[in-house]
């Protein structure tokens, strides 16, 4: 039979002359007598909407409701509405068990093949994961989910929508794991430069909960982590964010940064500095140790003098 995701399959959605549909009733869209700023909604959109209303009204959830909500996801897929009412259905045929039946050939796993497709084509769309984590959270299993967001993450690695997705699904999960470090790893790898990426980590290392403080081995563990991640591109601010964060989180005095961030920061020799970020540390350890003098030579506008294109043109020739 047709796929009850395919809004041009052979059953059609010609509501009109389809017998599926010959016991509905559309319920147009009621804008008032005199609409101030009527929608410009296209009339297979209008009609497909029309046929969604009444079938909520009935609260029917069979079968043809399926291609009903696809055809309209396919136009509109940020209707929050319909994904939320194919889910009621999905649920609802389920509880029925006429999901994956010789009537109907469409499953969970069918669903979330579509879903995906739905996904690549529509990056930014937030219901699209919602939806995706319902499904999840109710079969309770999330075989091959690390692989389907990995997927989205090849489009596009910033994806909040997938990431927020992605740490729901360690959380839900228990997936605190060494496979779950290594996605981190070779993203940051890609793009060292991946906030996003640092902050799933963080995440992964010391979110679990109820798990009190961390073992020195795994603080130590992310302290290297970050410093090598710093060692490729000194300027870029998220390691040394994620390193700062660490450290609190493992209740580490800042100071034993001093002599990591001195190797990119020697304060007496300002042609040398490599980091501005290395000498924001050492301002806040200077400036700890009550050294104010050597605080003020570590402040981070001492990098910009000299390494700012603008700055070093208005430098005098000596």
């Amino acid at each position: 039979m047709a796929s009850y995701a395919d809004s041009d399959s052979e059953d059609g959605l010609d509501y009109s002359t389809n017998p599926a549909w010959a016991d509905v009733t559309p319920l147009p869209q009621d804008d008032g007598d005199n609409p101030l700023a009527q929608i410009a909604y296209s009339p297979d959109y209008a009609l497909a909407m029309s046929y969604l209303r009444a079938t909520m009204a009935a609260n029917d959830h069979t079968p043809r409701v399926l291609n009903l909500t696809a055809e309209i996801i396919d136009m509109n897929p940020a209707h929050y509405t319909v994904w939320s009412y194919r889910f009621k259905t999905l649920i609802s045929l389920d509880a029925a068990k006429q999901l994956d039946t010789e009537e109907l050939t469409w499953g969970w796993r069918s669903e979330l093949d579509w879903v995906q497709s739905i996904a690549r084509q529509n990056q930014k769309n937030y219901q699209i994961w919602h939806h995706r984590q319902l499904i999840i959270d109710h079969l309770g299993d999330p075989t091959s989910e690390r692989e389907r967001t990995d997927e989205m993450f090849g489009l596009d690695s910033k994806n909040y929508h997938v990431w927020t997705y992605r740490q729901w699904l360690i959380r839900r999960f228990g997936l605190f794991d060494e496979e779950e470090l290594a996605a981190t790893a070779k993203l940051l790898e890609e793009d060292v430069r991946n906030n996003s990426a640092w902050n799933h980590r963080y995440f992964v290392v010391f979110g679990k909960l109820g798990a009190g403080k961390p073992a020195e081995a795994a603080v130590v563990a992310e302290i290297e982590f970050a410093k090598k991640a710093i060692l490729t591109a000194p300027q870029n601010p998220s390691p040394w964010s994620y390193l700062k964060a660490v450290l609190r989180k493992g209740d580490i005095e800042l100071a034993t940064l001093q002599p990591f961030c001195e190797s990119f920061s020697p304060i007496l020799s300002p042609d040398e500095i490599k980091s501005s970020h290395a000498l924001d540390i050492l301002s806040e350890i200077y400036d700890e140790a009550g050294d104010q003098a050597k605080a003020e030579k570590a402040s981070p506008t001492l990098y910009f003098k000299y390494h700012n294109p603008v700055a070093q043109s208005q430098r005098p020739i000596r």
